[in-house]
């Protein structure tokens, strides 16, 4: 459902992300909406047909910034405006930021031949500037690059937007309604974006037959003739334009008493969110809310849907967290200020054609749906549709876990059973490991890579359009052809064949494939739970780092793909909790099988480079030669250049020392479970020394 026609009224189901989006259409201070939910759910379907229902706004004719006539931006790049300049009104802009897109697409881009040649700010307006007074939707928002997110966050939190290149200043106003849409399967936001989406929603399918039915229903009207589909439901779309434009008008009437802020600062403390950002936005919500059901007070049931809106994302603590709000916590909050709510006075209803009460306008109650189910959407009811949220409740643990063991904690499988899945010990802050070398994939922050941002290294003949111009490298080479083209005034003549982009190097997200031994040798409870918390301390690590992470499990006869590479570093920890174990030791087979997930990933994604990640005490059984067969796997995986880490999960008086003869096989270093830790002053002497043995080999 992604047509940018398709109305608003005629999307079925999905009450809190119609909600969130139509209290920022009349509150815009409110910040945003990030909508997180399954692929397929009309995410962006929703979110470009509220671009129809927003009001029009006035902007001085011929100004490619959106100024506001009342107020012009005084450093606007077309000003400056004066006071009674022409202006028209023109519909808000819907501007879409895509994935892929480059930085000089987002903030914009100076014309760097004009400006050394002239001196003159020649600029070409970005997405920023198009958003001013706008939306700037961002679909698959978690998915963005970190020097998008970086603008973002600016021209977020200053209002403004600016680009400062080679001493030449521009700056514009932009501020705009942020609205971003993810599939949570392909990995989280980083917390600085997060925490600037003033509301989040969860959507899902419908389960019930007959919702879904309409909504194929309607999709293929619309396909067959989108036309009429969109005049059918014109009437709905304008009954919800006037009630967008009645709320707004009501808000600044609205009134936010002691009571209720009491109530929003004890729901944010209680919930131990961090910041005061939480406070002020749920304020902002509540007060939307009751300007939405046509209501001039805020009452305690606004407080507890805005704490339902802008609560759930800023509570995480850690990526492994659900998104969520415990319902039960929030009124148990609420119930302390009972006593305390105030009597609202009854708003005047409005009269109806024949002089009697109306049923419409913003305090005419239930908007009429037809036999259909559209409609205008209103508060939901208590909970709404968050029944099928993924959150996880304060105080619970996964059922997963299990009991913690025998009294001696060494319980061990039958040859070829399976243990129960247990626990993982809670995580730490881990080492950084990296990939040798300098790479050139996506940005991220483990291994060097060439980058577009970053310290310069160098310049070079940009290979299309120019990036970031190296300037003493352009001059230079622009310099010994003045006299022949004729140069006569202050600046330098510059052709393109003078430009020269800078070469940087900054950091790569890498792909880090863990390959976990989950045999009966790993299977005593203690020892199972430190493995697991060692490798949900490097998930973590992968997470910030912004890596892929695909996990591989070998145990009883075979080896078994976990986790195909994704960005969704809480999947992994997801698939990690429920871990059996039991059986032989497979060791090659899951060497085997890490050689072919690699083999397929650099087919799909050549520029990013794999950290393979072995979690063994390095024994091997089943077979004839297991210990030779699992050699030979690794000396496949190290001739073709794999970087490995073997993580020594061995213990006890009597040692092996097997997982250091995988780690020579690989050409990796060696680490035990105590090494892992950034912390452990012994981890950087083991590394120098198998580094350093390893060389000598």
């Amino acid at each position: 459902m992604a047509s940018a026609t398709y109305p608003f009224t005629a999307i079925v189901g999905m009450d809190d992300m119609r909600l969130g989006l139509l209290l920022n259409a009349l509150s815009p201070a409110i910040g945003g909406v990030l909508v997180r939910g399954e692929k397929g759910t009309a995410k962006t379907t929703t979110v470009r047909a509220l671009s129809a229902l927003l009001p029009e706004v006035a902007t001085i004719t011929g100004c490619r910034f959106s100024c506001d006539p009342a107020a012009p931006d005084p450093a606007c790049p077309d000003g400056p405006h004066e006071d009674g300049a022409p202006h028209a009104p023109r519909p808000a802009r819907m501007a879409e930021l895509p994935v892929g897109a480059s930085e000089d697409r987002l903030v914009g881009a100076l014309d760097i031949e004009r400006a050394l040649g002239e001196g003159v700010k020649a600029f070409e307006p970005g997405l920023l500037a198009a958003a001013h007074r706008g939306v700037l939707y961002v679909d698959e928002v978690n998915l963005l690059g970190d020097h998008l997110v970086d603008s973002l966050l600016d021209a977020a939190a200053t209002g403004s937007s600016s680009v400062e290149r080679e001493g030449v200043s521009v700056r514009h106003a932009s501020r705009f309604l942020l609205v971003g849409t993810m599939n949570p399967e392909e990995g989280e936001l980083r917390p600085q974006l997060l925490d600037r989406f003033g509301l989040t929603v969860e959507v899902a399918a419908s389960r019930e037959p007959d919702e879904r039915v309409e909504v194929v229903r309607r999709r293929l009207a619309h396909d067959e003739d989108p036309a009429a589909f969109t005049a059918k439901w014109a009437a709905e779309e304008d009954a919800l334009r006037e009630r967008i434009a009645a709320a707004r008008a009501l808000l600044p009437a609205v009134r936010l008493g002691d009571g209720a802020l009491r109530r929003i600062a004890a729901v944010c403390a209680g919930f131990e969110v961090d910041g005061m950002r939480a406070d002020i936005v749920t304020a902002r919500t509540a007060t939307a809310l009751a300007s939405w059901a046509g209501r001039t007070d805020v009452v305690t049931e606004d407080v507890r849907q805005a704490a339902l809106l802008a609560l759930p994302h800023r509570r995480r603590r850690n990526p492994f967290d659900a998104p969520g709000l415990d319902e039960d916590k929030l009124d148990e909050i609420l119930r302390q200020f009972e006593d305390d709510e105030p009597e609202p006075e009854p708003d005047p209803e409005p009269e109806g054609p024949d002089g009697g009460p109306g049923d419409d306008g913003p305090g005419g109650g239930e908007p009429p749906r037809d036999a259909d189910g559209p409609g205008t959407p209103d508060v939901p009811e208590q909970g709404g549709s968050r029944e099928n949220a993924p959150a996880r409740q304060e105080g619970s643990a996964p059922e997963a876990h299990g009991e913690q063991g025998a009294a001696d904690g060494r319980e061990r499988p039958t040859e070829g059973g399976d243990a129960p899945a247990v626990a993982a010990a809670d995580p730490f802050r881990a080492r950084k490991f990296d990939v040798p070398g300098l790479g050139e994939g996506a940005d991220g922050r483990r291994s060097r890579a060439r980058t577009a941002h970053g310290r310069t290294t160098g310049a070079r003949r940009p290979r299309g359009a120019l990036g970031k111009l190296h300037l003493a490298a352009t001059v230079r080479a622009a310099a010994p052809h003045q006299r022949a083209r004729g140069r006569g005034g202050p600046g330098l003549v510059v052709r393109r064949d003078d430009l020269r982009e800078a070469v940087r190097e900054g950091r790569e997200g890498n792909l880090v494939l863990f390959v976990v031994d989950a045999s009966g040798s790993m299977a005593a409870r203690k020892r199972m739970g430190a493995v697991k918390g060692a490798v949900l301390s490097l998930l973590l690590d992968a997470y910030q780092r912004r890596d892929k992470i695909g996990m591989i499990t070998f145990r009883g006869a075979g080896a078994d793909v976990a986790l195909p590479p994704t960005s969704s570093v809480d999947v992994g920890a997801a698939r990690l909790e429920r871990l059996p174990t039991g059986g032989r030791t497979p060791l090659a087979a899951g060497l085997l099988q890490a050689h072919e997930v690699l083999r397929v990933e650099r087919l799909r994604d050549p520029s990013r480079r794999p950290l393979l990640v072995v979690v063994t005490d390095g024994r091997a059984t089943g077979g004839p030669e297991p210990l030779a067969r699992a050699a030979r796997a690794a000396r496949l995986l190290a001739g073709e250049g794999t970087a490995s880490v073997v993580v020594d999960c061995e213990t006890g008086p009597v040692r092996l020392g097997l997982a250091a003869e995988l780690g020579r096989e690989l050409r990796g270093p060696v680490v035990t479970l105590e090494e892992l830790r950034a912390d452990s002053v012994s981890a950087l002497v083991r590394t120098v020394r198998n580094t350093s043995s390893r060389r000598a080999a």
